[in-house]
Formats: C-alpha cells, sequence, structure tokens
C-alpha cells in the first residue's frame, strides 16, 4: 500500500510536526558533517513555501546524563539550518512546556522552529526514558502541538519511540494525518524496491566484519539475489566453512556451521574472495602480500585481492540493481582499502542499473573515492537500512498513514 507523503497534505496555515534525523557528528559546538540536514531541506523548504509552519523534533546522541545536555543541544544544528535555508530559524531550548506553547503560538507561516534534542526526555523523570521508551503522554503532548505530523527521519525509523511512533499514534487518534516526508518516500522507493521487487539480474554485495551481523540479510536475499558477493573480515568464517586456511584472520568460530548451512542454501549464488591481500598484523604498515584463498598461518586477510576485483566486477557487469552494504576489507587503512575503492568504482560504472548504498562505512568509501554522484541512491540510515534488508517491517514507516 502506497503511503501518505508531505506533497498529499494541504499545509498552508498549518502547524506541521516534523520528525527529522539531525543527529550530526558534533563537538565543542562545531558540527562535523551537515549531510542530514541537507537531506531534510527538500522537506523542509516544500512546507514553508507552501505556507506551512514547520516545527522540528529531532533526537542528537545519547543523552545519560545532565552533563551529557551542553554538548548535545541541537542549538548549533539550528544555527546551521538557518545558514542553509538563508532564512532565520527559532531555537526553542526546551520541547516541553510554556517555552515550546508560546514560541509555536507567535509563528507566522513559512516560519521554522526547532525544539530541543527530544532525547533530553530520557534523564530527570519518573517513566524512565521517556522519548526511548515512547511513553505515550509524551507522544500525546508532541502530537497536540501540530495539526499534521511528517515523519522524515529514516536513520531511525526501525526504533518505536515517542518522536516517530508515539505522534504518529496520538495524531491518528485525533484524526489528522500522518505522512511521509521526500527523504523518507525516496528510501522507501529504493530500498523497498530492491527487496521487494528488485529489476534482475539482482547483485547483493555485503562486507564489514561479522557474519552475525548480515544472517538475515542473507537469509532474506537468497531466494531475490541472483549473485551475493562477500568480502570484508565475513568472508574469512564463509571460507574456513569450506575447508580453506584463513591464518590469523577474522572469523567467527560459532558461526561456521551457519556459513556451511547458508551456502548450500544459496546453492552457488554466495561468491567468496578467490585471493586475498594478507599482512602479518592489523597495521597500515604490515608487510603485506596478495594470497590465494588459504591464508598462510602467520597472517590474515585485511581486503581483497586482484583477482576477487575482477572477478565481482564481470559478476557486477550485467547487473541491474545492486544493494551494497559493508566494506571489502579493513579500508581504513590505505594499504587494505583498494578492493572496496574498486568495488565503488564498478558500481560508479554501471550505466543501467540501479545501485543502493545501505548506510554506514559503504557510504564513506563511496564518498571517499569520489564517485557518490554515480550512485542511484546512498540510504541515510545504518541499522534502519539493514533491517529494511532484512525484511523487517520498520516502525517508523509502518506507523504513516496510507494513501
Amino acid at each position: 500500500m502506497a503511503k501518505l507523503i508531505v506533497d498529499d497534505l494541504d499545509v498552508n496555515g498549518k502547524k506541521v510536526l516534523m520528525r527529522v534525523d539531525f543527529n550530526v557528528p558534533i563537538k565543542d559546538g562545531v558540527i562535523g558533517d551537515d549531510n542530514r540536514i541537507v537531506a531534510a531541506l527538500p522537506t523542509i523548504k516544500y512546507i514553508i513555501e507552501h505556507g506551512g509552519k514547520a516545527i522540528l523534533l529531532s533526537h542528537l546522541g545519547r543523552v545519560k546524563s545532565d552533563a551529557d545536555k551542553k554538548e548535545l543541544s541541537l542549538k548549533p544544528v539550528a544555527e546551521r539550518l538557518s545558514e542553509l535555508l538563508k532564512k532565520p530559524v527559532t531555537f526553542v531550548p526546551s520541547n516541553e512546556g510554556k517555552e515550546v506553547e508560546d514560541a509555536i503560538n507567535a509563528m507566522k507561516d513559512g516560519d521554522v522552529v526547532v525544539l530541543e534534542n527530544t532525547r533530553f526526555q530520557d534523564i530527570d523523570n519518573d517513566f524512565g526514558k521517556r522519548e526511548s521508551g515512547n511513553d505515550p503522554k509524551l507522544g500525546e503532548y508532541w502530537a497536540s502541538l501540530g495539526d499534521m505530523f511528517v515523519n522524515d527521519a529514516f536513520g531511525t525509523a526501525h526504533r518505536s519511540h515517542a518522536s516517530n511512533v508515539g505522534i504518529a499514534t496520538a495524531m491518528k487518534k485525533d484524526g489528522k494525518p500522518v505522512a511521509a516526508g521526500f527523504l523518507m518516500e525516496k528510501e522507501i522507493k529504493f530500498l523497498g524496491n530492491a527487496v521487494e521487487n528488485p529489476v534482475h539480474p539482482f547483485v547483493t554485495i555485503l562486507g564489514g566484519a561479522k557474519v552475525s551481523d548480515k544472517i538475515a540479510v542473507i537469509k532474506n536475499l537468497i531466494p531475490k539475489s541472483d549473485h551475493i558477493l562477500i568480502g570484508g573480515g565475513m568472508a574469512y568464517t564463509f571460507l574456513a566453512a569450506q575447508g580453506h586456511k584463513i591464518g590469523k584472520s577474522l572469523f567467527e568460530k560459532d558461526r561456521v556451521e551457519l556459513a556451511k548451512e547458508l551456502l548450500k542454501e544459496a546453492d552457488g549464488k554466495i561468491v567468496l574472495p578467490v585471493d586475498n591481500v594478507a599482512a602479518t598484523e592489523f597495521s597500515n604498515d604490515a608487510s603485506r602480500e596478495v594470497v590465494g584463498d588459504d591464508i598462510p598461518d602467520n597472517m590474515m586477510g585485511l581486503d581483497i585481492g586482484p583477482k576477487t576485483v575482477e572477478k565481482f566486477t564481470e559478476i557486477l557487469k550485467d547487473a541491474k540493481t545492486v544493494v551494497w552494504n559493508g566494506p571489502m576489507g579493513a579500508f581504513e587503512m590505505p594499504n587494505f582499502a583498494k578492493g572496496t575503492y574498486a568495488i565503488a568504482d564498478a558500481l560508479a560504472n554501471l550505466t543501467d542499473a540501479t545501485t543502493i548504498i545501505g548506510g554506514g562505512d559503504s557510504t564513506s568509501a563511496v564518498k571517499k573515492s569520489g564517485v557518490a554522484d554515480k550512485i542511484t541512491h546512498i540510504s541515510t540510515g545504518g541499522g534502519a537500512s539493514l533491517q529494511y534488508l532484512e525484511g523487517n517491517e520498520l516502525p517508523g514507516i509502518a506507523c504513516i498513514s496510507d494513501k
């Protein structure tokens, strides 16, 4: 069923409560990367350009004590948003009570208000974690501040919090609309279609350290994928399952049997490295060499080798849909980043395919290799996109009204 989208709503003159994902890296009040703020701009602009009043809610970091509040205020985020929108943005240093209500009542059409970090509600109260624990009273209070609710925070869609599910539940109870913002719509379109209705050949690329993090993704995507290319630390658990020597490589001993089962279930769809860049220790300066799919006892595999890059690139050449989650090696060390960057380049060179990067380290790999603009869709949610690829229903999406 198609979801209600912000441009289905008449926002003119309305108080539009909007959950955004402004969880940006911040230190001493300085924002390290404003990507998530930029990603929310199309929806915010749509609301204010169509005469709506935009009331923005977001979390920032994890708030465990009062001491965290100073570092995790959304004030610098509101200031950056004002620069990006080229218009004043009102920051309210609280998210409940008279100060909030007065600020909202003073709004004119087209105004923007940012309320303080929703996770400040996780401390100093009788309920416990009011935001993260989805206190229904908090959801009802926030819902009372607006005429409609737009959820554009895909990054928290896998969580059931007061600021997404709580507000949506209360809004619906009052007969008020709950819609997806444009960013959320894009995630549903690309990730959802890739999982539910991919154009074939469909290739999944999985990397990262642990098989255990990706079991559910592999299980869900075996029947749907034509090929599943596996690199990164998790490849060594699979190579061990095939009886290869893996030396000192990272692997999960307790997952070897499971890896055997997955290989059997996949029936040839899982493609593993045929060579590896191995080193004597986990260090950029360690002596390294390219070895086959057996790794010497005194070495560890830290990247896929050139023959594997060739093999993976050849498979990707005919792909029509590609989903990539997780690097091919220890790419934070330049000497073991070649495999990951080669895969990024292979995706960038596909001219007739939908290419989707599922958050996390693969996102930074694509950005560092300078090919981000050639990728169809880069997901804004790490945990959320993984759960989507697992085929799970995400609470933050399920709570949006159907058209």
